[in-house]
């Protein structure tokens, strides 16, 4: 067999109720045991399995089938299915950020950390095309260029979208919302992203977060 299958037992419970095959010849092309094929054919194996038709799902040709239904000596070769790149598991490419960009990093990650501290440092790592690492320097302000980091939004600076960062705040906000009731604390107007009972910011002409005031000292 050139081809590892898909579903082989799946496969060999249709072959043993829809063709001629042997025993040997559904095990050859299944990598099964003839006698795993003969417990199938028995009832003994695979009772709930319903039967996959690889003719169907592109694994198996018509022709290879006459073939060794015509010969129990022939040995069916698999052809590679075309759902088979559809079933393996897509990994998302990590956000690449152009070299033109990257020195922008630290100030969205300082303006995150102003504005929406409930975003977690994971969620932040992953929409900035950063690391934990970095989101540390920066809150700890230990960054090599702390001095000249000034919070500016990720959209602004070209590193995500607005619907991007819309899709963060709102995570972040529901989390910290379950979190706040599962705590017994309760918002009489909903969750809102910064309290102003949680900052201390009652007016908005009052002096910024000492995370801005901070900076400016620098």
């Amino acid at each position: 067999m050139t081809t590892d299958i898909l579903m082989p037992k799946a496969t060999a419970v249709w072959l043993v109720d829809n063709t001629s095959l042997t025993f040997e010849q559904i095990a050859d092309f299944c990598g099964l045991h003839p006698l795993e094929v003969k417990g199938i054919a028995d009832g003994e194996v695979a009772r709930d399995i319903r039967g996959a038709d690889p003719i169907a799902n592109g694994q198996l040709s018509r022709e290879e089938l006459d073939a060794a239904q015509n010969d129990p000596k022939y040995r069916m070769k698999a052809q590679k299915s075309r759902h088979a790149e559809l079933l393996k598991p897509v990994k998302k490419a990590p956000r690449y950020t152009p070299v033109s960009r990257r020195q922008d990093r630290p100030d969205a990650i300082a303006w995150f950390l102003r504005n929406h501290p409930e975003v977690a440092d994971a969620q932040l790592a992953r929409i900035l095309g950063t690391t934990k690492a970095t989101i540390d320097q920066v809150r700890n302000r230990t960054h090599w260029n702390s001095a000249n980091i000034k919070p500016v939004d990720p959209v602004t600076l070209g590193l995500s979208t607005q619907l991007e960062l819309d899709a963060v705040v709102r995570k972040a906000a529901d989390k910290k919302a379950k979190d706040d009731k599962r705590r017994g604390i309760v918002e009489p107007e909903g969750p809102t992203l910064m309290p102003a009972s949680e900052t201390g910011v009652l007016e908005d002409d009052e002096p910024a977060p000492a995370f801005e005031d901070e900076h400016g000292e620098d």
